[in-house]
């Protein structure tokens, strides 16, 4: 069930959220590019990133929090929360100055999924990156700009996300390919 598990230290999680109410979060690619600035600012430090998705209503994040030894277990939930916050306050603070607009811009919480195992990894990397297309945005996941897709074609390029973990599951970087062009079932993914 999303939701209802709290963040752990070292703990894998599909993360996302959306609009509050029918509006857009991002309306021209200048919002893709702050957003990812305020991820960077705001999450990188906590986590490694391995894939994420941009669309105008919401966005996903696959990522792995790191490790702090002086945070105690009890506080570890709050401690890894506490940032995601900040990421949408300053992210709806500055759109809403932007826009002229008021009041909140995304649901009140962080919907996370906690994931136990490499099946479940691979499906969610999959749903993450046909995301434009499950919602018919675009056609081909590669038509996308605002994703982590094709960031995984271009190894020379520098990158904060942890790109090499989630190709160690494939083979060559064809077979992560043809992996995203197949039809998979999100039978268990559980995002509702």
């Amino acid at each position: 069930m999303v939701n209802t598990e709290s963040f752990e230290f070292e703990g894998i999680y599909h993360i996302f959220s959306h609009v509050n109410g029918t509006e857009i979060i991002f309306r021209e690619a200048s919002n893709y590019q702050f957003f990812l600035e305020k991820v960077e600012k705001y999450i990188h430090p906590i986590a490694d990133i391995y894939a994420y998705c941009l669309l105008p209503n919401h966005f996903h994040l696959l990522l792995r929090f790191k490790s702090f030894e002086n945070v105690n277990n009890e506080n570890e939930h709050q401690f890894l929360m506490k940032p995601f916050s900040d990421l949408l306050n300053a992210y709806a603070k500055a759109y809403n100055k932007v826009y002229n607009r008021k009041g909140a811009l995304f649901l009140n919480t962080i919907k996370r999924k906690k994931v136990n195992d490499e099946k479940y990894l691979l499906k969610v990397v999959h749903y993450i990156h046909n995301n434009p297309v499950h919602h018919g945005i675009v056609n081909n996941i590669e038509n996308w700009k605002h994703s982590s897709y094709k960031s995984f074609f271009n190894l020379e390029k520098e990158s904060k996300l942890d790109r090499k973990t989630i190709l160690d599951y494939f083979e060559t970087i064809e077979d992560f390919m043809v992996y995203h062009n197949s039809n998979v079932e999100y039978d268990y993914l559980d995002l509702e």
